[in-house]
C-alpha cells in the first residue's frame, strides 16, 4: 500500500474509534509507519486529512448502503431495507454512530471546510429518500428518522428505536 492510502486507512480507524480531537497527526504517522514529509506531502493538515477522511468515508457509506438496499425493488422495501441497513452498521462498527456527526460535535463552529463535506454528506443522504419516495414531505420525514435512529442506537447502543421506527414507517409509507 501506498503512504498516502496507509495513512487514510489508520485514519479512518482512529478517527471513527478514538474521534478527530483525541487522534494525533504524530499517532497517525507512527501507526501508518510513514515518515513526517510524506504525511505533510500528501496532507498539509490535520484538517485536510479530516476532509480526505470524510469523503472517504461519504464515498464507503453510501457504497455500502446501496449494495445493502440493491435487493429491494420497491420504494417501501428500500426504505425499510435502508433502516436494516443501520442494525447492519451498528453490529459491524459496534454502535459508533455517524463518523460526520462525530466530527461535527469536535470541531469548532467556524471550521467550515470540514462544515461543508459533512452537510453535503448529509444532504446526499437527504436526497437519496427524496429518489426512493419522489415526495418531499415524506422524504424528509424519514430522513430525520434516520437520522434520529443514528443518534439514539449510538447513545444507547440498542437497534430497538430502529426497529420501533420501521413499524413507524410502515404506517406512514402504506396510507
Amino acid at each position: 500500500m501506498q503512504p498516502k492510502e496507509r495513512i487514510l486507512e489508520k485514519t479512518f480507524s482512529l478517527f471513527h474509534k478514538q474521534g478527530y480531537n483525541s487522534t494525533g497527526i504524530n499517532q497517525i504517522i507512527e501507526e501508518s509507519k510513514v515518515a513526517k514529509a510524506s504525511f505533510y506531502q500528501h496532507f498539509k493538515s490535520k484538517e485536510d486529512l479530516c476532509v480526505a477522511f470524510l469523503n472517504q468515508r461519504h464515498d464507503f457509506w453510501f457504497s455500502e448502503l446501496l449494495k445493502f438496499t440493491s435487493k429491494t425493488e420497491s420504494s417501501n422495501s428500500k426504505v425499510l431495507a435502508s433502516f436494516d441497513f443501520l442494525i447492519y452498521m451498528n453490529q459491524k462498527e459496534n454502535f459508533r454512530g455517524c463518523s460526520f456527526l462525530n466530527i461535527l460535535s469536535e470541531i469548532p463552529s467556524d471550521n467550515i471546510k470540514i462544515l461543508n463535506v459533512i452537510q453535503s454528506h448529509k444532504n446526499d443522504l437527504r436526497n437519496y429518500f427524496k429518489e426512493i419516495l419522489k415526495d418531499e414531505l415524506l422524504s424528509d420525514h424519514l430522513y430525520l428518522l434516520f437520522e434520529s435512529c443514528i443518534v439514539e442506537s449510538q447513545m444507547f447502543k440498542s437497534n430497538e428505536l430502529i426497529e420501533q421506527s420501521k413499524k413507524i414507517i410502515q404506517t406512514l409509507i402504506l396510507k
